[in-house]
């Protein structure tokens, strides 16, 4: 969403992010993985991502479905190459629920929900054209 942003400004939307990790977590990855142009916001109790219906998939489903990416070579960049980079993913992944898939939201600007999209996996995210057809439409 960062190579984007602009296009959603342009547009007149917002663009905020919620993690299910503290703010300190959130921090640490802001320092290996940053700078963002949007704010991200934790949620570590799940209370945003759970009153919004997104899903956790099971451990055995996520960890199968990366270990067949990556002996076909459909998941590339699955572990950073950076050493500080792949140090912190590698600890999110013993300390933080990557279980949790999350989703995308389009509000209007009285906070009315113009469209949603739930991923059912890491892969199954909302198509970014659909995204902006979306605020298109309610301009």
């Amino acid at each position: 969403m960062r190579e984007h942003y602009d296009e959603f400004s342009k547009r007149g939307y917002q663009l905020i992010v919620i993690a299910p990790s503290k703010g300190s977590f959130i921090n640490m990855f802001l320092k290996e993985f940053g700078p963002y142009p949007f704010p991200i916001l934790g949620d570590p109790a799940r209370v945003a991502y759970k009153g919004m219906g997104h899903k956790t998939m099971p451990k055995w489903k996520l960890l199968s479905k990366a270990a067949f990416g990556f002996v076909t070579g459909k998941v590339k960049g699955f572990v950073p190459e950076d050493e500080k980079q792949k140090k912190f993913v590698m600890e999110s992944m013993k300390t933080q629920d990557v279980y949790i898939q999350g989703g995308t939201w389009v509000y209007s600007s009285s906070g009315k929900v113009l469209w949603n999209h739930i991923d059912e996996s890491p892969e199954n995210h909302a198509p970014l054209a659909k995204i902006m057809e979306i605020m298109d439409k309610h301009k």
